[in-house]
């Protein structure tokens, strides 16, 4: 498969996993779990063992350092995320995600179970198995920093 094929295999396949088990309520920080679509946003990029730093998350995501880390730090109180290791630069101290923060994903993912259950549930578990790590990863390479050539906002509003 060609680079050019898997594009565009991606681009038709992930709207029809999304059209088909995204949830039909939109979220509200009012929720019981206190989780605005930013906040779910920025936990949905951590991780439970490798830590991420508010400046990595910050130019992945296009977002000025302090609106991630007073995002981070309001999540951090709520027991969502937690410092992962001692520094003397507050830019350069990764987090990670609590299972506490976990089930907030969970509960607040734009993806429903029930239907992720009903499409996943009958394959087979290696077909399963390769699914998963397919969008595993995939979502791993959107995460690493130079090799996602993010565009800016601003760049992006030039182009239209």
């Amino acid at each position: 498969m060609t680079l050019e094929e898997a594009i565009e295999r991606v681009q038709f396949a992930f709207p029809q996993i999304y059209y088909a088990c995204h949830t039909r309520h939109a979220r509200r920080r009012s929720n019981d779990r206190r989780v605005s679509a930013r906040d779910a946003e920025l936990l949905v990029h951590l991780d439970r063992r490798a830590a991420t730093t508010v400046s990595e998350m910050a130019e992945h995501m296009d977002l000025a350092r302090s609106t991630v880390s007073e995002a981070l730090t309001r999540l951090a109180s709520l027991g969502y995320v937690r410092k992962a290791g001692p520094g003397v630069d507050r830019r350069r101290i990764g987090v990670t995600l609590s299972d506490t923060g976990v089930a907030a994903v969970q509960a607040s993912s734009v993806l429903e179970p029930r239907r992720l259950r009903r499409a996943l549930g009958p394959m087979p578990p290696s077909a399963r198995a390769r699914a998963v790590a397919g969008l595993c990863a995939l979502a791993r390479a959107c995460r690493t920093p130079g090799r996602t050539g993010v565009i800016r906002r601003s760049e992006a509003e030039s182009r239209e």
